[in-house]
C-alpha cells in the first residue's frame, strides 16, 4: 500500500530529482522511495556498528595481548631449544640405556604438560579461571 506524502525539498535537490526522473523509466516516487530506503538501512547499520564497536575494540586488544604472549613463548622456546642443542651432545645410537632414560623423561614431561592443561594449573602466573584447584 502506498501513502501519499507532501514534502518540501530544496530547489537543487528538486532539479536533480527531475533530471533523474526524466530519463527513460524514471519515476520520482520510486527514486525517492529507494533513496529513503537506502538511507534508513545505512542509519540502522550505523547504530549496530556503534553497539558492537566497544566489544570489538576490547576483543582486538585481547587478541593483541594473546599474540604478544604467543610471541614471548615462541621466542623463549626457540632460545631454550637452541641452548639445549648447543649444550648437550647427541646420544650415541648404541647407548640403549641412555635413550630409554631419555624416552622416559620425555613421556613424563608430556604427561605433566597434559595434567597441567587439564587441571588449569600454571607453572607461571595465576591458575586459569573456571578450571580445577
Amino acid at each position: 500500500m502506498k501513502v501519499r506524502q507532501n514534502l518540501y525539498i530544496d530547489r537543487a535537490i528538486s532539479d536533480a530529482l527531475e533530471a533523474l526522473a526524466s530519463a527513460p523509466g524514471g519515476n520520482k516516487s520510486r527514486l525517492v522511495n529507494d533513496a529513503l530506503t537506502d538511507w534508513l538501512a545505512r542509519r540502522g547499520s550505523k547504530e549496530i556498528d556503534a553497539l558492537f564497536k566497544v566489544r570489538l575494540d576490547r576483543l582486538s586488544r585481547e587478541n593483541q595481548l594473546i599474540r604478544r604472549d604467543i610471541d614471548v613463548l615462541l621466542e623463549s622456546l626457540s632460545l631454550l631449544i637452541r641452548y639445549q642443542l648447543n649444550a648437550t651432545a647427541p646420544l650415541p645410537i648404541a647407548d640403549h640405556a641412555a635413550r630409554a632414560v631419555g624416552r622416559a623423561r620425555f613421556e613424563d614431561f608430556v604427561r605433566l604438560v597434559g595434567e597441567q592443561l587439564a587441571t588449569g594449573m600454571r607453572t607461571l602466573g595465576p591458575p586459569r579461571e573456571g578450571k580445577g584447584s
